[in-house]
């Protein structure tokens, strides 16, 4: 690392970033995996089965930490998406299972500052087909290796409601760095929000894509497809 820059009187103010001009916005293509395919939303290919995906869940309860309570009926819920799908910030894309040929989640690029190369992964909601697969797992690898590898950013972040004790398991399962708690950063529902942040740094991602990478490898899976290691042990 080259040495930090200094203020007037000497005194260290922040190592230099060399040659920084940005990072490009996240560009509207696939990210393809071995099991799932990362897309931007397509109403017209997605918004059924997102639908459908989402009705094995019947009691709602995916929905207590976003935004949106759940939809009763397609017509609210491609309403809804077809808000989505006009913004570039949130970028809103559809996770597609391969084996099913249909979208079974959305996760988003989203609070995308290319200036200063931060970005962050939210409004992800996964149905049943898709939590705890492997695929649910290689959708997250594919978005953070867009952000890192693809498009040079220095900064990845994960929030979440202080409260929602799965989202703050799968940030640190992924190798996110808890930084501290917003309090009263947001009122949804009729309700408080303190706000968790999490994040990877540049510096930090080769060690965590090689854990998912290793993670990933069908080595890793017997032949009833279980995990012979956990993702949090594969990481240098």
């Amino acid at each position: 690392m080259t040495s930090p820059h200094k203020d007037v009187f000497g005194k260290p103010v922040g190592h230099p970033v060399e040659s920084w001009t940005g990072c490009a916005m996240p560009p509207r293509s696939d990210m393809v995996g071995q099991h799932v395919i990362v897309s931007p939303l397509d109403l017209a290919r997605d918004a059924r089965h997102l639908f459908d995906a989402n009705t094995m869940a019947q009691d709602g309860s995916r929905f207590t930490y976003l935004s949106t309570n759940a939809f009763n009926d397609f017509a609210s819920y491609k309403a809804w998406l077809e808000t989505m799908a006009g913004q570039s910030d949130p970028m809103l894309h559809a996770i597609i299972d391969k084996t099913r040929n249909s979208a079974v989640g959305v996760a988003a690029f989203m609070r995308i500052d290319a200036a200063n190369g931060s970005v962050e992964i939210g409004n992800i909601n996964y149905s049943p087909a898709l939590s705890q697969t492997i695929g649910g797992t290689e959708a997250m690898y594919l978005m953070m290796r867009r952000a890192f590898d693809e498009l040079g950013y220095r900064r990845y972040e994960w929030k979440c409601d202080d409260q929602n004790a799965p989202s703050r398991a799968a940030a640190a399962r992924y190798g996110f760095t808890y930084e501290g708690t917003f309090r009263n950063h947001m009122v949804y529902k009729g309700r408080n929000r303190d706000t968790a942040w999490f994040s990877i740094t540049a510096e930090e991602w080769p060690a965590i894509r090689s854990g998912f990478e290793a993670w990933l490898s069908p080595d890793n899976f017997d032949a009833n497809g279980k995990q012979r290691q956990r993702l949090e042990d594969l990481r240098p």
